[in-house]
């Protein structure tokens, strides 16, 4: 009976997967979920640096500094440009990164810790004091106008770098330690973006603000006639881009304003998602059932294109294109950043400049180290203390505490400020070394600071568990 039940549906098993299609598929889907988990992003990162660390101090150090000053440049006729490897990394790659950050501010704005200045407050204040108080150590250590110029270096905290050693502590940390964490991150890029914009941009020139001014307006235009492909806001980005180039100030914040433009809503069509949805599937079906289908591949053309307008009404832009994009920033630009930028030759020329590139490594160092947690949880407790905001239910001191340790991570956006700061090779060296160091040393103090606190955690949820048995 068994048997008779199961042959009768024989045809059907044509259309089930082999044994080594679900096998792909169950490694693909993992694969995918692993490419979006924190922690092993900053892993691919951390391996970056430590090889750049590695090759920029072995016998092949000069292979290190000729690849990234490697002429990479286009000709059409008589113009050409050839800027170096290390420029298009810099200032074109990281076009993507900040992309990323301007959606990641924007989504935070419509929905998230920032659409509303009750829930914004207490990170906003502490984003502040954790800009604050380590510039003021660098200041500190730094009293020559030219060391003064990175003051900035430290007061970053790198996202991906935060995010992925608090995942490395697991669950038995609060959901909403996490969510303070990446909403102060989050308005700590925004400070930075704006110290970018404001300190590290030489003179403007206005011409570039026609051409950048123009790329917006074809982003908008292409917005009002309802494109929803990525592919279309190339060209417009582009020219953003080049203007703001123009312009003199850093080219990566045509990403911002990109990101800040993507639409949180998505795009309204002539008829509701799942109507189209059903419509592409009765088309899909009446294909199939068409015996001629093999002859007219062009039936099946329509139906995908409802698909495609369908996922475009359902997944708003501005979390679908971060989605796409995430993988390839994580595994990507930030490792290739990171391998092109932190090859710092650990050994001093000894030269009269090594005493001055001694205090900025010091100075990023324990700003990092030091500045940084003082300064959130020194604004976070005047903040609650004066009662102008509370703390995140779930979240007590110690979280308060794991956050400012592991804001110390400056990594990827701190390297990248220094790059601005400084044009000696040594101070830039030196700045550099500080934000390895000072980045590691914090890493590791939250990872044991995590783990101890963790254990109060889980020591706490006992106690009150056997609290009404007593």
């Amino acid at each position: 009976m068994v048997r008779h039940a199961a042959s009768s549906h024989a045809p059907h098993s044509l259309h089930t997967p082999s044994r080594a299609q679900r096998i792909a598929q169950r490694a693909f889907a993992a694969m995918e979920r692993f490419l979006h988990v924190e922690a092993f992003s900053g892993l691919v990162l951390l391996a970056a640096a430590a090889a750049a660390l590695i090759w920029a101090n072995s016998p092949w150090a000069s292979s290190y500094d000729a690849l990234w000053h490697l002429p990479v440049g286009l000709s059409v006729g008589s113009w050409s440009v050839a800027p170096s490897l290390h420029f298009w990394i810099n200032d074109g790659l990281m076009t993507l990164f900040f992309l990323v950050v301007g959606m990641e501010i924007r989504r935070e704005i419509h929905e998230g810790a920032l659409s509303s200045m009750r829930q914004a407050l207490l990170p906003i204040g502490a984003a502040l004091g954790g800009v604050a108080v380590p510039a003021l150590v660098y200041l500190a250590f730094n009293h020559d106008a030219v060391l003064r110029s990175g003051w900035a270096v430290p007061t970053a905290t790198d996202i991906a770098f935060a995010v992925g050693v608090l995942a490395l502590l697991g669950r038995g940390i609060p959901g909403n330690v996490r969510i303070f964490l990446l909403a102060l991150a989050i308005i700590d890029d925004v400070i930075a973006v704006l110290i970018i914009a404001l300190f590290y941009s030489g003179g403007l020139a206005p011409a570039g603000f026609a051409v950048a001014a123009l790329g917006v307006l074809m982003v908008l235009g292409l917005q009002r006639i309802g494109a929803g492909s990525a592919w279309a806001y190339v060209l417009p980005g582009a020219v953003l881009w080049g203007g703001i180039l123009m312009t003199g100030a850093h080219p990566t914040l045509a990403g911002v304003v990109l990101g800040l433009m993507t639409p949180v809503r998505p795009g309204r069509l002539g008829q509701p998602a799942q109507a189209l949805i059903d419509e592409a599937a009765a088309r899909l079906r009446s294909a199939a059932a068409d015996a001629r289908l093999g002859a007219a591949p062009a039936a099946l053309l329509h139906p995908r294109r409802q698909l495609l307008q369908a996922q475009r009404e359902l997944v708003p832009p501005v979390s679908r294109v971060q989605m796409a994009l995430h993988p390839w920033v994580a595994f990507g630009v930030m490792p290739i950043f990171a391998l092109a930028n932190a090859g710092v030759p650990l050994a001093g020329d000894g030269g009269s400049a090594a005493g001055a590139a001694a205090w900025v490594t010091a100075g990023v160092a324990l700003a990092l180290v030091a500045g940084k947690p003082l300064g959130i949880v020194g604004v976070s407790w005047l903040m609650v203390r004066s009662g102008l905001c509370r703390l995140p239910p779930g979240v007590d001191w110690g979280g308060i505490w794991l956050v400012g340790l592991l804001a110390g991570i400056g990594f990827t956006m701190s390297i990248f400020i220094a790059m601005l700061a400084f044009t000696d090779p040594a101070l830039l060296g030196a700045a550099k070394l500080g934000v390895l160091g000072g980045s590691v040393v914090a890493a590791v103090l939250g990872l044991g600071w995590g783990w101890v606190y963790r254990a109060r955690q889980a020591a706490a949820r006992t106690d009150m568990a056997s609290a009404p048995h007593a």
